[in-house]
């Protein structure tokens, strides 16, 4: 880590006795051993604060372009997670075949995808939810995934 041999630390341990005696050096040792223990509890904790804050474990879809920040009059005016009205989940042991919708969402999720998109396959068939038209979608609160772009033809 620091590059240090066998020689240099004799070295160190030697200039160490030297300076704070026999009896003072385990005292010294232990407090060293402590200040790292809390130095690395500490960044420990920090990271997954972070982790935590940030959703780094979350896979999302990588979005284009960041939109604009709403203003804060409008801000206040978005529903709540708990107005958005949930889609009615897919029984688990219908197939995915059998649902002609070409539409598909997440359960709890931001955006919808079209059915044949990459990440249309990583949700599980538990958590999927088919929509006939992306309109439908956008009343959802849903967003369009900017990866398939989902549309419908006129």
């Amino acid at each position: 880590m620091f590059d240090i041999g066998l020689q240099e630390m004799l070295l160190v341990g030697v200039i160490a006795l030297l300076v704070f005696g026999p009896s003072k050096l385990p005292e010294l040792g232990r407090m060293v051993g402590r200040a790292m223990r809390e130095f690395r509890r500490a960044s420990d904790e920090f990271r997954s604060t972070v982790e935590t804050n940030l959703h780094i474990n979350e896979p999302e879809p990588v979005i284009a372009s960041e939109p604009a920040p709403a203003p804060p009059e409008a801000v206040a005016t978005l529903p709540s997670e708990a107005e958005i009205p949930v889609p009615e989940p897919v029984p688990a042991d219908a197939p995915a075949e059998e649902h002609g919708e070409p539409f598909v969402a997440k359960r709890g999720a931001r955006l919808f995808h079209r059915r044949d998109c990459a990440f249309a396959a990583r949700i599980t068939e538990v958590d999927r939810v088919y929509m006939k038209r992306a309109t439908e979608a956008e009343e959802q609160g849903l967003g369009r995934c900017p990866v398939c772009e989902p549309w419908e033809p006129v």
